[in-house]
């Protein structure tokens, strides 16, 4: 022991748990008459913001839900959403935010794995949870208390399935004194579900102080000012929003709310709100600069969007900049809270001509300033691979900005940790300027239009048809949705089906985002054992989409 180690303990005065939550309440307490949120017709500055945070996190309390209990959320992106990420983690809870896009099975596969005790859920999204509110006590033996949010921007259909009304439930009770954080840092303050590659989904486990490192990270990379306005083009749902529900509340900043992600909506929110900052797969920002030129009247100033998911296309990073809008390329996944990394730019690049910008900044980049570890491994070996830009491996990560794990699942959380680093399945090269390249993927996902596409799940559907004999999902580059599915499929001697009946047949079997874009028939090459060479699969996908 030496003398800085006597007298010197942390306590109450100068060590304090690390939680995105304290960012709410210095808002609330040093900008509280600012704007905090605009959503249609109503405004919330962020005294108001906080206030309603927390009455659902008192609202939460009287129903019993504190330290590690699951509150799901199937919310767009909405006041709501925002306000669920401020108060579940300030009752120790954990927010489990809902893909809108899933089918019932898997919604209630979800909520019923992590163990949701409340359901916060639109209106909008009615039918699809009914159903799965249906197979969750049916086939999973669970209920849940659902509390319903009818939010006036939505004017179509949908009935109540809960007997508490959202905005009735807040006024009902008195807000809690404060919004705190977790005693340990270490606790979880939210579970996610990705897309495997095989068997079931992954709850990814994200913990306080990741959320609020990774919250920092974000306007560090991006030198975000005070007081941004920030536009929900990116679901909350995705990654908790990157985690910049967080961001957003530590700068003061005002959450521009969407429902529904189109051009002409996202380009009015941009021109009548002052938007300086949105977040967006590659098909977002395509539908910005191909909108029509007059949809962009009116905006003066700078946009700088961030992108992510599939590596952007060339077309849609010169095109952005043909605008004059400014993107910031990242990449990550939901085990290290959304992007983790950055095409950090150099001030030497804007010298170069408009093709080589693209190359430089469609690169994955460098690790994000407090993210300890990034870089390409053999993963055999554990060794990094030369920085010359043709060597193989895989990316890998580790730090405060990793997952704790994933839930439930020992065996999966003990193979991604393998060697002291997260094993992300991306397979890349590092160049001279150790800025990485992704080359392939060791998974087989389909990122479409930012969103995860499990191969296999789509295979298993299309081998329940009787005429298919074999099957092969593969990504076909999109210069719209970045990956699009595309199966290769063999059918049975005697039996035949055509395209158009086989994405019938997989419409009633999947997310309508899975289903194939195109199917061929031809011979898939296999292996003398009769295992499937999918790399030869994608190369044809590649070859196929370049000649078109």
């Amino acid at each position: 022991m030496s003398i800085y180690d006597e007298h010197l303990d942390a306590c109450a005065a100068n060590h304090v748990a690390l939680s995105p939550v304290s960012f709410v309440e210095r808002s609330a307490e040093v900008f509280g008459d600012l704007p905090a949120v605009v959503h249609g017709a109503r405004r919330y500055s962020w005294a108001q913001v906080r206030e309603r945070s927390a009455r659902l996190a008192a609202a939460l309390k009287a129903l019993g839900i504190g330290h590690g209990h699951t509150v799901s959320a199937m919310l767009p992106n909405t006041p709501e959403m925002v306000e669920a990420h401020y108060a579940v983690p300030a009752l120790g809870a954990v927010l489990n935010t809902l893909n809108t896009r899933l089918d019932a099975g898997l919604l209630a596969w979800q909520m019923n794995h992590c163990e949701a005790r409340v359901l916060l859920t639109d209106r909008e999204f009615a039918p699809v949870m009914e159903r799965a509110l249906e197979l969750l006590r049916t086939e999973h033996g669970r209920t849940v208390v659902v509390v319903d949010v009818c939010d006036g921007e939505y004017t179509g259909a949908g009935e109540r399935l809960g007997t508490l009304e959202y905005e009735a439930w807040l006024a009902a009770h008195e807000p809690l004194t404060r919004l705190e954080g977790p005693r340990n840092e270490w606790d979880a303050i939210a579970v996610s579900y990705t897309s495997g590659t095989t068997g079931d989904p992954k709850g990814v486990v994200t913990h306080h102080r990741g959320a609020y490192l990774n919250a920092v990270c974000n306007a560090a990379t991006w030198t975000m000012p005070h007081f941004p306005k920030y536009l929900w083009t990116l679901p909350m749902f995705h990654c908790n929003g990157w985690c910049f529900p967080w961001t957003v509340a530590m700068l003061g900043g005002t959450h521009v709310c969407l429902r529904k992600v189109e051009a002409a909506a996202i380009l009015q929110a941009i021109r009548d709100h002052g938007v300086d900052h949105y977040c967006a797969a590659p098909i977002v920002h395509s539908l910005i600069y191909n909108a029509p030129e007059a949809m962009r009247a009116g905006i003066t100033q700078q946009v700088r969007g961030m992108v992510a998911g599939a590596a952007p296309p060339a077309a849609m990073i010169e095109g952005m900049a043909r605008i004059g809008f400014d993107i910031t390329h990242v990449y990550g996944l939901t085990e290290v809270y959304g992007p983790a990394s950055v095409a950090v730019k150099r001030s030497a690049w804007a010298g170069e001509n408009l093709s080589e910008q693209t190359r430089l900044n469609g690169r994955q980049g460098v690790r994000y300033a407090l993210q300890e570890g990034m870089t390409v491994m053999d993963p055999q070996t554990m060794t990094e691979v030369p920085a010359d830009g043709q060597t193989m491996g895989e990316i890998m990560f580790r730090g405060n900005i990793v997952m704790k794990g994933y839930l439930k699942n020992p065996t999966a959380t003990q193979k991604a940790f393998e060697g002291g680093w997260f094993h992300t399945g991306d397979l890349a090269v590092m160049e001279g300027d150790r800025y990485v390249k992704i080359k392939d993927r060791s998974k087989d996902i389909i990122i479409s239009g930012g969103e995860n596409i499990s191969s296999l799940e789509v295979e298993d559907a299309l081998y329940r048809h009787p005429a298919v004999l074999a099957c092969a999902v593969v990504a076909k580059p999109d210069a719209k949705w970045g990956e699009t599915p595309l199966a290769y499929v063999e059918t049975k001697p005697g039996s035949s089906a055509t395209a158009d009946e086989l994405v019938t047949h997989c419409k009633a079997l999947l997310a309508g985002y899975k289903v194939p874009r195109e199917i061929r028939f031809e011979e898939i090459p296999k292996t003398s054992t009769g295992k499937i060479q999918k790399f030869q699969l994608r190369e044809r996908a590649r070859s196929a989409s370049a000649i078109e």
